[in-house]
Order: C-alpha cells, then structure tokens, then sequence
C-alpha cells in the first residue's frame, strides 16, 4: 500500500509541476493580451478537457509534458510560394507556417504572438522554467527550514563486527575469507577471515555518546571522525556517556584503505584510521538564510549533471540491452524516479518514519522541477530556451539594422527553425525511449542509492 502511495504522489507531483510549469506561460501570455486556445497537460489523446473563456483546459494520456497554444506563434512567410518549386524541407517550413496562421481570426489584431514586442515574448517563453525554479525553491526551503538536514550526531548507531576494505567484494562478510583487497579467497597469502573491529574489540556499544577523544571535548560527528581517521595504530582513549554514567574506553584504530576525492572515474585510494563506528542521524533545520546557497549549490550539480548526459549514453545503452551493471551516477527516467518514490514510501517505519518519507519525496519533486527549469532554457527551437533565444537575437538584429540606418527585419521566423525543432523532438523521444526500457529491465533501486 504504501508502495503505492509512494508512486501515486510522485505522479501527481510530476503533473503538478508540469501544470505549474505551463501556468507560467498562460498567465503572462494573457497578461500582455495574447490569445490561447488550449492549456494541456501531457500529450497525445485527450483524457479530459473543459472550456473556460476561451481557452480549452485539459489532461492528456502521455504525461511527459505539456503547453499551451498561444495564436500566431509563427509569423507569415517573407515571400509568396504561390506558383514556386521549393524543396522538401522548405515544403514543411511552409506548412507548419500555414497551420500556425490559421489559427488568426479576423479579430484577433494585435492578440497574436508575433506581433508582440520581443521583451513581452521573452517573458512569456521564459515564465514556465522560472515557475518550476519558484516550485523548487519553495519545496527546498519546506525540507531544509521545516524538516530539516540529516546530521550525523556523536552518538553510536552501529558498532561494525569486523574490518573489511572498501575495495571489498559485495559477496564478502565478517565470516568469509577474503584477500588484502577484499576479494573472495579460499588459500594464498593474506587470505583469512576479517579481523574484528577496534570498536567491537574496545567495547563500544550502540547508543555510546562520545564526549571527548583523549581529553579534548568533541562536539559534532565530523571532528571524531577528523579524530579518528588520523590516527591509524595510535591509541586513543574515548569517553563516552553509557546509562547516564561517563566512561573510558582506550582503542586503536586500524589502518583502512579507503577511496578519496570525488572522481568515481579516477578513485585515489588513501590509507586512514578505522574503529568500526557508525553515527546516529537526526534532523536539523536549517535558518532560511542558508536555503540560496543550497539551492545554487544544487542548480550547479544539476546543471554539471544534464551536461554530462551525452557521454553516459553509450553505458545505458549497454545497460538496457546488453546487461550491463546500471551506472548510478546516469541518467534516470520518469519511470524510474516514480519506482524509486515507491520503494522509500515502501521501507517500514522503523527504517525511515514517515517525516522522512514526506522529506524524501519533496527532495525528488524539488529536484525534478530543477532538472526541468535547466532542460527547458537549452537554447534550442521548440524549447522555451529556443523561443528566447530566437527574441534576443531579433532584438539583437534589430539594434545592429538601426545602427546601421536600415529598416527594421522584423519578427524572427521562427518556422525555419522546424527541421531543428524536429530533430531536437526525434532525440527526446529516442533518449525517453531508452530510458524507459533500462527503467524496466535494469532498473536502479533504493538499495544502490544508498
């Protein structure tokens, strides 16, 4: 049920975003008396539609999105075609052009799109990514002010049972024989089963809260760990509050090898102390004055992310067709995050209470409405980045004609700008496509998130 519950809300959050996203459009394109005659959300057949004034509001069968039609998008052909031999691609210009001015009634004047000063366009196209930039920083600020930060605490969560490399093989446990890089092995030199933990050996216990490391005070989960990760084979003593008493305990951490800096490609493998502790976490909130900062960090990641997309094809390709482990650091499809929603909404109670739930999907929804303000402002024709771009470079030609003492070129035109339009379109589908089946087949899980 809770399954569920878990892929229903993201549904209903990804169709939320988008009406948001379109709303964005709507609003300002009737604000500057522009007219509309549908607001859609989703694509192909219509599910469910209701005239309002005259703009027809509905829902459509394929969720992936969703726009509005504003009359005269496309402005009229510079030449007469009338009588003229023109090619194949110029033939489509040309009808695309055609179905765009039929929409224009006699009355419409002034109401059609490209008739509109480019400042008005520009900020009609770009309404809709700034809507769901809006949409995630409202939902940023609820988690980071009102759920809070997950942050390790200095009391003990886990004691680990024994020492095993991060190099170590999935298969290997505190009871198999492994070799020094963690592999599975049976006889050879090195080959035993895993030492136990300095922290087992020591007599940590879950629930210790550590006060102090050799005297000196610690008052967060990062200066122990600081603590202990510089000193390999020197002994501490640790003091710890058990039962509401104050006691010692002396260990020594081992030397561990461990994977360093942040480039999966390239691991650097550093050699740091280890005693087997893992911390408790709890959430904290954070003052609203630190939500710009972790919105921005964020719009960098997302947008070093959505660069990085093209070369991470080649391996989903491989993944969805040729059983290739999935890589977690790709790019994840509609069905996929949906999947993942309902796997955390499926964990039990005591795994994750339902604060953290509620936290979790708000991150997803907050992440994807970053995901689509930055795809939507790429600089290319149907995008809203494509219209903008097209109204900046008008005004651009426009300064440059005057300058120059030449008449003004007049509106963009756009329609040229179909062939790109349809190969951007045909890309799209293909990647949404390939996503949906390595979402299907080989999917990423909870478990390899975390």
């Amino acid at each position: 049920m809770m399954t569920a519950i878990g892929v229903l809300l993201f549904v209903v959050g990804l169709a939320f975003s988008i009406w948001f996203h379109e709303l964005g459009h709507f609003f300002w394109a009737r604000r500057f008396g522009m007219r509309v005659t549908q607001f859609m959300v989703g694509f192909g057949p219509t599910l469910w539609s209701r005239q309002i004034g005259e703009t027809e509001h509905g829902v459509k069968a394929i969720p992936l999105g969703g726009y509005i039609r504003i009359v005269g998008m496309m402005p009229p052909g510079a030449e007469d075609m009338a009588g003229r031999k023109v090619g194949r691609v110029r033939r489509l210009v040309e009808e695309v052009r055609g179905a765009s001015l039929l929409d224009i009634r006699p009355g419409d004047g002034d109401r059609v799109f490209y008739r509109k000063s480019w400042w008005q366009r520009v900020i009609v196209m770009s309404a809709g990514p700034v809507h769901n930039l809006v949409l995630a920083f409202i939902l940023f600020t609820i988690i980071l002010v009102g759920f809070g930060l997950r942050t390790p605490t200095t009391t003990v969560e886990a004691v680990s049972e024994c020492v095993l490399p991060a190099t170590a093989s999935a298969e290997a446990t505190c009871t198999t024989p492994v070799d020094e890089t963690g592999a599975l092995c049976e006889t050879g030199p090195g080959c035993a089963v895993p030492i136990p933990s300095p922290a087992r050996e020591a007599g940590f216990r879950n629930g210790d809260e550590i006060l102090a490391v050799d005297g000196r005070p610690l008052e967060d989960w990062q200066s122990v760990q600081t603590v202990i990760r510089d000193s390999p084979n020197e002994e501490l003593s640790v003091t710890v509050l058990r039962d509401g008493r104050e006691q010692t305990l002396t260990v020594t951490p081992l030397p561990n090898r461990v994977y360093a800096g942040n480039d999966p490609e390239n691991p650097e493998v550093v050699t740091v102390g280890f005693l087997g502790l893992s911390p408790d976490q709890v959430y904290v909130p954070q003052p609203v004055s630190s939500v710009p900062g972790q919105v921005g960090s964020f719009i960098v990641t997302a947008a070093e992310k959505l660069i990085g997309i093209p070369e991470r094809i080649p391996q989903l390709f491989r993944a969805a067709f040729l059983g290739e482990e999935r890589d977690i650091n790709g790019p994840i499809g509609i069905v996929g995050v949906g999947r993942i929603s309902g796997e955390f909404f499926g964990l039990p109670p005591e795994t994750a209470p339902i604060q953290e739930k509620f936290s979790f999907f708000l991150a997803l929804l907050a992440s994807l409405n970053m995901v689509l303000f930055l795809f939507n402002l790429v600089p290319l024709y149907p995008l809203d980045g494509g219209h903008v771009a097209g109204a900046l470079w008008e005004k651009a030609r426009s300064v440059v004609a005057r300058a120059r003492r030449k008449p003004d070129p007049g509106p963009f035109d756009t329609a040229r700008l179909m062939p790109v339009a349809y190969v951007v379109a045909s890309v799209f589908i293909v990647l949404s496509g390939l996503l949906l089946v390595a979402d299907i087949i080989n999917p990423i899980t909870l478990d390899q998130l975390q």
